[in-house]
């Protein structure tokens, strides 16, 4: 039985824009692997993010074998309110691709709604923050 999310990885292209990103974002960012694979880390949750070298070389199979920088599509529960939220990302210059929008989230088994805001990160993967009433 599946209990949740360990992880996810994706491959990156602009790594120090990437990792700053993250972390302006309260994410702990860690290098896992001496440069080749970073990860950011919020609460029990972690995305491995593979530098160029690694996804392009050829030789590193335990990946999708189509992706590319940008392929990820994440929603992350933001602990603050929907207008701390829009400073942060405006702070990032992070632009607002759609929202404030009501969605149902992952949370009680699909049966709380929330609002969310869309934007993308410097790698242009899409990242949804949803904020929960709550």
């Amino acid at each position: 039985m599946i209990t949740g999310f360990d992880h996810v990885a994706i491959p990156m292209r602009q790594v120090q824009l990437v990792l700053d990103f993250y972390r302006a974002l309260g994410c702990r960012v860690s290098d896992d692997y001496g440069g080749r694979v970073y990860s950011v880390h919020f609460g029990d949750n972690k995305i491995n993010l593979h530098v160029p070298e690694i996804w392009q070389s050829g030789k590193f199979t335990l990946r999708g074998h189509s992706a590319q920088p940008g392929c990820g599509d994440f929603c992350f529960v933001w602990a603050g309110t929907q207008a701390s939220l829009l400073d942060k990302l405006r702070a990032l210059g992070a632009a607002i691709e759609e929202g404030p929008v009501e969605r149902k989230g992952g949370r009680n088994g699909g049966s709380d709604v929330g609002i969310s805001i869309y934007t993308r990160d410097p790698d242009e993967n899409l990242l949804e923050f949803i904020v929960y009433a709550d």
